[in-house]
Order: C-alpha cells, then structure tokens, then sequence
C-alpha cells in the first residue's frame, strides 16, 4: 500500500524522518514529498498556491495509479495530511476520490469548500515565516523540548503565503465517500463535537463524510516530533495492515 505524508506549514518532507521507518517496518511503502515553495529558503514562492501544491499531490497520486501492472487495477493510495497539509489532501479527495482509500488527518481535518488554512498568519510579501514560539498556544509546543523546537526552527522554511490565504475549492460530493481518520492532539473528541455543533466553520466538513473515525493522541501540535512511535501506529491501524 502506498502511503503520502504532506507536512504542515514550514516544513518538508524530511519532517516525517522518525515516522517513515516505523511504517515501512509494518509493510507500507511511504512517500513523503516536499511542495513546491519548502525546499529552501530562497524558494521563489511567488506562484506557490493552495491550489498548485494540490496539483503536485494529484500528480503524485495518478503517477503511482499508472505504475500499476497491464491489466490490474491501480491500486489506492493512502494519504496523511499534518495540519496545514490536510487541506492539500482534502483537495486532492476532491480531485481523486477514486484513487484514495482513506484520508488521515494529523491534527487537522477535512477544510471545506470556501475555507483558508489560516489567512491571519503574517506575511512577508509572498513569504509567511514561522511566527515566534510565544505566538503559539501552550498546547501547541506540549511535548516538544527545547532541542526539538531549535531544531524546528533551524529547519522551517517559510510558507508561501497564497498557501495559507487561498480558499479550499471542492466541487466533487463523491469525497464524501472517502473514508478519513481523524488523528487529533490538540483538541479532545468532545471538543471537535462540540465544533460541530456549535457550526464552527473549519468542522463543517466533517460530519458530512459518510465514514469518519476520530483518534486522540494527547500531545502538542507536531506528534511526528514529539510522539512519532504512536502516530505511526495509529496510521497503520488506520490503513487496516
């Protein structure tokens, strides 16, 4: 089963490096691209879109659909989204629900239609840099050591901003179909629930996929960092191998 791991805001795919071994280990084959716009940086992220790092993820899918066998059926991918990056993969649900067999959100969720990451995020032109730890809420460092946090920020490569303003666009109701597993840290389920009741916009989507599960794993926003042995349990308890 082939695996896509999309990072969160300022970070590439190198950021799943504690993660990808343990899911190799139970038999998965693991993807872990860097978008266009997070390699360096001195990336020119003047054209870096929501909408064009959805297309590099879409291409991804269809290419690995295309390395199937004359006559077999492609098989499905799996793909995990952290934070920002599960807006990227809830695009690409949209764009090729056929071809996913199951969305994992990590601390982020379905972004609907019409909805931006985070469009109060301070830019820098086209740049949005990773803000001062002091900006963050408490719940978002929980677990991370000091190392950790130095080590994020040496590695943190600023956003593009259109990435974090940018509106979702879906058009397709058959992403309703996908299943998606909800890994949540920061939030408990009762207050995801309480969300949706409440009609806050970001859950919208959520209880409109017609098979959702929600996994609590308590800890700070970056698990991959923090509690990267259990995130990839819950992924691979997630995929069913």
């Amino acid at each position: 089963m082939n695996v896509v791991l999309i990072a969160g805001f300022w970070l590439g795919g190198d950021s799943w490096s504690e993660v990808v071994p343990l899911l190799e280990a139970a038999g998965l084959t693991v993807h872990t691209p860097t978008l266009a716009g997070l390699t360096s940086v001195d990336d020119d992220r003047s054209a870096v879109t929501l909408a064009s790092q959805t297309a590099e993820v879409v291409a991804l899918v269809d290419a690995l659909a295309a390395g199937a066998s004359p006559g077999e059926a492609p098989e499905k991918v799996v793909l995990v989204g952290h934070s920002g990056g599960g807006a990227i993969i809830h695009g690409v649900v949209d764009a090729r629900p056929e071809r996913v067999a199951r969305a994992i959100y990590v601390d982020s969720g379905p972004t609907p239609n019409g909805v931006a990451i985070n469009p109060q995020l301070e830019v820098t032109g086209t740049d949005a840099p990773l803000p001062p730890w002091e900006d963050f809420d408490e719940v978002d460092l929980r677990d991370l050591t000091e190392e950790q946090l130095a080590q994020f920020r040496e590695r943190a490569v600023p956003e593009p901003a259109r990435v974090a303003r940018d509106e979702q666009q879906l058009t397709n109701p058959a992403r309703y179909e996908v299943p998606i597993t909800v890994i949540t840290c920061t939030f408990q389920r009762s207050e995801i629930e309480e969300a949706i009741a409440a009609g806050v916009p970001y859950f919208a989507e959520l209880p409109l996929m017609a098979r959702s599960t929600i996994v609590e794993l308590p800890t700070g926003h970056w698990p991959q960092f923090t509690r990267p042995r259990e995130l990839a349990e819950h992924i691979v308890a997630a995929v069913g191998v």
